[in-house]
């Protein structure tokens, strides 16, 4: 027996109220820091969210994958407006400090808002259902 088999393994496993709530608030806190810090780390958030947005989406409190999906869609949302629109900006600092200025203004309070909506939600502990990827061909 090893420590992957799942058969003989009674013992369940909970996803807790208290991580559950943390992974929530994982995304809002990275955009937060990615806007007060734009260069360089705005471009380095942008990554590394997909694999936040791609831990927590299918995170087993489904709370925390909806959270996480709002989050997300307002960065990418105001990521991907703000390079569509300074693709026509001229080479001169004071446009990009706007459109700076006008995504913080929007991301700021909205990662905010959230994460004060996180933390007054009623967070539950959750029992994870073990994967079982081939039990419908034990059954033949």
């Amino acid at each position: 027996m090893n420590e992957f088999d799942n058969e003989n393994n009674d013992e369940q496993k909970v996803a807790s109220a208290d991580s559950s709530r943390r992974a929530a608030k994982w995304f809002n806190y990275g955009t937060i820091i990615a806007v007060l810090v734009p260069v360089p780390l705005f471009i380095f958030w942008t990554g590394l969210s997909m694999l936040i947005y791609a831990l927590n989406k299918h995170h087993p409190n489904q709370m925390v994958g909806n959270y996480t999906q709002k989050a997300a869609y307002r960065f990418y949302g105001i990521a991907g407006a703000s390079v569509a629109i300074a693709v026509f900006f001229p080479p001169h600092i004071i446009y990009y400090l706007v459109i700076w200025a006008i995504s913080a203004v929007i991301l700021i309070p909205a990662s905010l808002r959230d994460i004060y909506l996180i933390n007054h939600d009623a967070w539950h502990d959750v029992v994870i259902e073990p994967h079982k990827p081939f039990a419908e061909l034990e059954q033949i």
